[in-house]
């Protein structure tokens, strides 16, 4: 009978020789792991824990933006009162991983990683433009969000290699962004569609930039550059709103199951990126 071995590195160089060994996982937060594990939907040899590296934990301030360990746990996100005001709709996705007590362990990098399509905290991050540090045998490297999952349960990452700690940009005056969801239940369930929206105005209230971001609705989420353009040049005119909701639609490839039609994901993914672009705009412009 095999044995399960665990290791605590401590620095990211040794946590990325352990990682690099045949069969081996990492263990950010674990709350998916754990799960695939009394599955038997995973048999790793080795399971390298992560969260005892410097830095793993925390969230900092640095050069007008935010450092976000990949081990941080939602709770501590939420209860950042500097990160809840510069991006709120961050927060909004990773705070709807879960319950309270999946809170205090589930982090972004297990979301991410886990490559999910549903995956709350990935649409936010990416609309956000957030970038991951990422250390392997080779050293380390910074990619884009939208560059790590590839489809469902997989990933960019290479073997041995890990995300340490994500990056978001400083944020300019008169922007925001916001995550909305849809799931069957009032809580604790898996997305139906989601959309999340950054904008950025100018004085006059006109939306300088936008990124809109669905997730659910397809194999990985789905940055949509020209629903974003869509929105620029407007303060939110009906007319800006419904091409940036035909390119929403267009973009969609949902599947049908019990929790959604392809037509219903579709059209409610629309209606999301309306809404969460709706709640940006009032925040960037300091309505709520």
């Amino acid at each position: 009978m095999s044995q399960l071995a665990f290791l605590a590195p401590l620095t990211p160089e040794d946590a990325a020789k352990a990682l690099g060994a045949q069969g081996a996982r990492a263990l950010s937060g674990g709350t998916d792991l754990l799960v695939q594990l009394r599955a038997g939907r995973a048999r790793p040899s080795v399971i390298v824990d992560l969260k005892r590296i410097a830095g793993a934990i925390g969230v900092r301030e640095e050069g007008g933006g935010f450092v976000i360990g990949a081990c941080t746990p939602g709770i501590l996100l939420s209860e950042h009162a500097a990160l809840s005001r510069a991006w709120p709709g961050v927060v909004e996705g990773a705070s709807l991983i879960g319950s309270t007590q999946i809170q205090a362990r589930a982090t972004l990098a297990g979301n991410l990683c886990n490559a999910s399509p549903a995956a709350d905290s990935v649409p936010a991050m990416i609309a956000g433009r957030a970038t991951c540090v990422i250390v392997g045998p080779g050293g380390r490297r910074e990619a884009a969000v939208e560059s790590i999952v590839l489809g469902p349960g997989r990933t960019s990452l290479a073997p041995g290699e890990f995300i340490l700690e994500f990056r978001l940009p400083p944020r300019p005056k008169r922007a925001a962004d916001a995550y909305l969801r849809l799931i069957p239940r009032t809580e604790m369930d898996i997305a139906v569609a989601g959309a999340a929206v950054n904008l950025t105005l100018d004085d006059a209230g006109t939306v300088t930039e936008a990124h809109v971001v669905i997730g659910a609705v397809a194999p990985t989420a789905l940055w949509l550059r020209e629903a974003g353009a869509a929105l620029v040049g407007s303060r939110l005119e009906a007319p800006a709103v419904e091409a940036m909701q035909a390119v929403v639609r267009a973009a969609c490839r949902p599947i049908d199951d019990k929790r959604g039609t392809v037509e219903y994901r579709t059209r409610i993914a629309g209606v999301l990126a309306q809404r969460a672009a709706t709640i940006a705009y009032q925040r960037a412009r300091g309505v709520i």
